[in-house]
């Protein structure tokens, strides 16, 4: 069923989180305390939403070195066994992810952080509050508009540039996260 994020209040501070990655090693926000922010998506490999951008997602992470970027998976993998860590890690490789995927067993943290659909993408600036929340691009799949990433991009930009994110944010659509 597709579903529009959230939109969380900008300003909203990073919820803390300690998560393992595909090789189980664990990340926490506190991790990126003193960087320039951090890019939060949630993801998972079964959403026809999050294939559709998987690889422009991927060359766009890999062309902005400086912000980091975490995904997280919190989907119900019993009930969704393609969002099972060692599918997780194929669609890593498929999408050429370089960036930790981590997984949220509990789904306490895509709770805390109000996700509500794969993609869905949360950009925090240097203080580690929320500067943009929302759409990678206007393209979904069947719309026949180009995958750009370019309203995710602009918004790292303007991050990165200790600059607000000009609103409105266009509200991500995906596939709803599996809660149990």
């Amino acid at each position: 069923m597709a579903l529009e994020s959230l939109m969380v209040p900008l300003g909203t501070p990073l919820p803390e989180f300690s998560l393992p990655d595909l090789d189980g090693a664990l990340h926490t926000g506190a991790d990126y305390a003193d960087g320039p922010g951090l890019l939060v998506a949630f993801v998972c490999n079964h959403c026809p939403y999050v294939k559709h951008i998987e690889a422009a997602f991927g060359e766009l992470a890999g062309a902005m070195e400086a912000m980091p970027v975490v995904a997280i998976c919190t989907n119900d993998a019993a009930a969704y066994p393609d969002d099972a860590p060692l599918q997780l890690r194929d669609q890593a490789i498929r999408a050429g992810w370089t960036f930790p995927y981590l997984i949220d067993e509990t789904q306490d943290v895509g709770r805390a952080f109000h996700a509500a659909c794969t993609p869905d993408f949360f950009l925090y600036d240097a203080n580690l509050e929320l500067a943009y929340r929302g759409a990678f691009d206007e393209s979904t799949p069947g719309n026949g508009k180009p995958v750009t990433g370019a309203d995710l991009h602009a918004a790292v930009e303007a991050v990165l540039a200790g600059k607000p994110v000009p609103e409105p944010h266009r509200p991500s659509m995906g596939c709803s996260i599996k809660w149990r």
